[in-house]
């Protein structure tokens, strides 16, 4: 672990660094060396303040504060990741433990994977014909295939000692797979868990920009229609800042079922 005098050199380092980049853009905003569009650090924080001051207001479905944008992000960003769990680790137990069903499924998994998530947009939209619904979809298939892959190879790797010692004393199948199988496959699947989270977070955005309605990436979208680049860039401070936030609480997760 860090001691806190490094800990504290580690803060100073960052701030300075930070202070540099801002220096950086504001002298390269104001000597001309960026297009007329581009945004400022003054005006930025400045347009920060605007929007945090009253993110909770409502003035009709599609004007609304930046925190209903968030949050209805959040909210298709769980439920997709919700039913993608839900779906990718029993599955992926049976896969782990039958050679024969991996085998013949593998071929459409490794198909489907590298498949981008945006391509999905079109076709669920002509199944669903619902936006809202359509963006969870995705969100799905986002979500969907490193918790399967994870899942799959943490069962595959599970210690044969502990199986071969269930048969020995005759566990039954259930007892086998919650109090020996799930514990040891447990730190693998958090480890697909957290990337599936951090890929549904990356893709909500670019698919809210297609689907319109609410969402931040909505609001990213809006805004570059109105040439409001400020309040663009204060956006994607809040983007980061929730991801950050959805990935340190998977890992702290991770960190609780971890053993070593």
């Amino acid at each position: 672990m860090k001691s806190t005098p490094q800990r504290f050199n580690a803060v100073i380092l960052g701030v300075m660094l930070l202070a540099a980049f801002l220096g950086l853009w504001q002298l390269a905003a104001t000597s001309g060396w960026l297009s007329d569009l581009a945004p400022t650090p003054e005006r930025t924080g400045a347009r920060a303040v605007e929007l945090l001051s009253d993110p909770f207001y409502r003035d009709g479905p599609a004007s609304v504060g930046i925190f209903w944008h968030l949050l209805t992000s959040l909210k298709r960003v769980l439920i997709g990741f919700l039913i993608a769990t839900m779906i990718a680790v029993p599955l992926g137990f049976v896969l782990g433990r039958s050679d024969t069903l991996r085998w013949a499924v593998d071929p459409m998994v490794q198909i489907l994977r590298p498949v981008s998530p945006l391509a999905w947009l079109p076709l669920g939209l002509a199944l669903l014909r619902d936006a809202e619904n359509t963006a969870i979809f995705v969100i799905v298939l986002s979500a969907l295939w490193p918790t399967l892959v994870n899942t799959i190879d943490a069962v595959r790797n599970i210690h044969p000692t502990y199986l071969d010692l269930t048969a020995t004393l005759g566990t039954s199948w259930w007892s086998k797979v919650v109090y020996v199988m799930f514990p040891s496959a447990l730190p693998g699947i958090i480890t697909g868990l957290r990337l599936s989270l951090s890929t549904s977070w990356l893709v909500i955005i670019a698919a809210e920009m297609l689907v319109g309605g609410q969402g931040i990436g909505f609001f990213v979208w809006n805004m570059w229609n109105r040439l409001d680049i400020d309040a663009i860039v204060v956006a994607i401070v809040i983007i980061g800042l929730t991801g950050l936030i959805l990935d340190h609480l998977i890992a702290a997760l991770q960190k609780v079922v971890r053993y070593d």
